[in-house]
């Protein structure tokens, strides 16, 4: 009867967005603080108990497919009841390989699926009620790394056939990523229209077009999809330093990053500076900062042969830039490619974390561009974040992969808690005061959390209404 206490006292304060979720026969509660939700958007926890859930992927039937790393690929199947509300009915290991790590990737017909290793791409064939075949075909070699493993997969849809792949490599492998021959830190695209099960796979460092190098980890890759832009996200380096003078809690930023559309004279290749030049975030962090802005190639130890004029004159610089950690792992846009969603997977090197959140990008449908300035630092919006980063990263969600499902709902992992969310954009204007909506209210634990008895579910409900943390106004 407590409840329903509380429930007549938030109508009576007018918060009649609340979402109690009486009509979803089944709802997921965190271990954790629920997550800040900005206004215009409906969240739900609709899946846990994944082991380190990185790429998704949608087949042709609506079921989803989930790369959980170090287990294997696991589909999973859902009634939906609308809008956020979606039950888990049906759970199926499709491939089992402890190797499998993140990449994950469709063939433009759905009858073909990729995925990576830190070595190699593989493919099976793929039919949505049957499942995949018994032994997969290397499609891509020779990309086997020390550090920073993960190898992202994308297929065009603009160039049909075409799949796009990310390899990054750490600070161990700097001198070599410096070499185009080496294969490192590069982005490369490969045509695999007349692939067949009797071709030889291609070798990453050798084959493939280039469409960017001096890209130390971008691990998210997206095409936009009016013009095919390929875009990139990219994680830079941790630890700098700057002529000596320690920069690293605000510099350097993160990248996003411009490629081209595939099969045009737009794609040319070109290094965007590391293990060189890196992009600035914070100038007054850096010594010696005169001419520098955010978003301009700086140098981390200025010589003779490299200085910042050096970096600004024969690398390229990001299109926009992050702040520093926030490490960007995926970006998506929705289907008219006004608004592009990035991952932040959150830091581990600095003081005070940063990241953990879902942003939106604001980008000109006609142009394929974002609309913010390079050179500014307000080119992102946060729609869900945690909201107390210091628990930050032993206890909140930690965002990593992301897809649309057919209805325009943005799916997202969480890889440290073994979570899927699912995020809605809401009709209508958002409020520029409102929070966002959390549903939750008659929930049970995700995974190893522990269960919520009435009574703490009781006092989470006081807490929207007193605070108004998890309500739309």
């Amino acid at each position: 009867m407590r409840t329903n206490r509380v429930a007549r006292a938030a109508l009576a304060a007018g918060l009649s967005g609340l979402t109690v979720a009486q009509n979803c026969p089944r709802v997921l509660v965190p271990s954790y603080n629920f997550p800040n939700v900005n206004s215009g958007w409906q969240v739900q926890l609709v899946l846990g108990g994944l082991t380190k859930p990185r790429s998704i992927e949608f087949d042709s039937t609506g079921a989803l497919l989930v790369v959980e790393s170090g287990k294997g690929i696991t589909r999973h199947r859902f009634s939906d009841d609308g809008g956020t509300c979606l039950t888990e009915t049906d759970s199926t290991v499709l491939i089992s390989q402890t190797s499998l790590n993140h990449g994950l990737a469709f063939s433009n017909d759905g009858r073909t699926l990729y995925a990576s290793t830190a070595e190699a791409v593989y493919a099976w064939q793929y039919d949505a009620t049957q499942g995949v075949s018994a032994v997969p075909r290397a499609i891509v070699t020779g990309m086997a790394n020390d550090d920073l493993v993960t190898r992202t997969l994308l297929m065009s849809k603009k160039s049909p056939g075409t799949l796009v792949i990310s390899r990054g490599s750490a600070e161990a492998k700097m001198a070599q990523a410096a070499l185009l021959s080496s294969g490192l830190s590069q982005v490369r695209a490969f045509d695999l229209t007349n692939f067949t099960a009797t071709s030889k796979a291609y070798n990453f460092n050798t084959d493939g077009v280039v469409l960017g190098w001096g890209l130390r980890n971008s691990v998210g890759i997206g095409e936009h999809p009016v013009t095919g832009g390929i875009y990139g996200v990219e994680n830079s380096v941790d630890g700098v330093t700057r002529n000596g003078k320690d920069i690293h809690e605000n510099n350097p930023g993160e990248e996003l990053n411009y490629f081209g559309v595939l099969g045009t004279d737009s794609i040319e290749g070109k290094n965007y500076g590391y293990p060189h030049c890196f992009a600035v975030w914070d100038v007054a962090e850096i010594p010696e900062n005169d001419g520098l802005s955010v978003g301009d190639q700086f140098a981390i130890q200025e010589n003779n042969t490299l200085t910042d004029e050096t970096c600004a004159r024969e690398y390229v610089p990001p299109r926009l830039t992050f702040p520093a950690h926030y490490a960007p792992l995926d970006i998506k846009f929705n289907e008219r490619g006004d608004e592009a969603f990035v991952s932040f997977h959150g830091s581990f090197d600095k003081s005070d974390p940063v990241g953990y959140s879902v942003a939106v990008i604001p980008f000109d449908t006609r142009t394929g561009e974002p609309t913010g300035a390079h050179d500014h630092h307000d080119v992102f919006q946060e729609i869900m974040t945690n909201p107390d980063h210091t628990k930050c990263p032993g206890n909140c969600f930690r965002p990593a992969g992301l897809a649309f499902d057919a209805a325009g709902r943005l799916w997202m992992t969480s890889d440290t808690t073994g979570e899927i969310y699912v995020l809605q954009k809401k009709a209508g204007t958002p409020s520029t005061t409102a929070s966002g909506t959390i549903v939750t209210a008659t929930g049970r634990p995700s995974g190893a959390g522990t269960n919520w008895g009435v009574e703490t579910k009781v006092l989470a409900l006081a807490g929207v209404v007193l605070g108004g943390l998890f309500v739309v106004l």
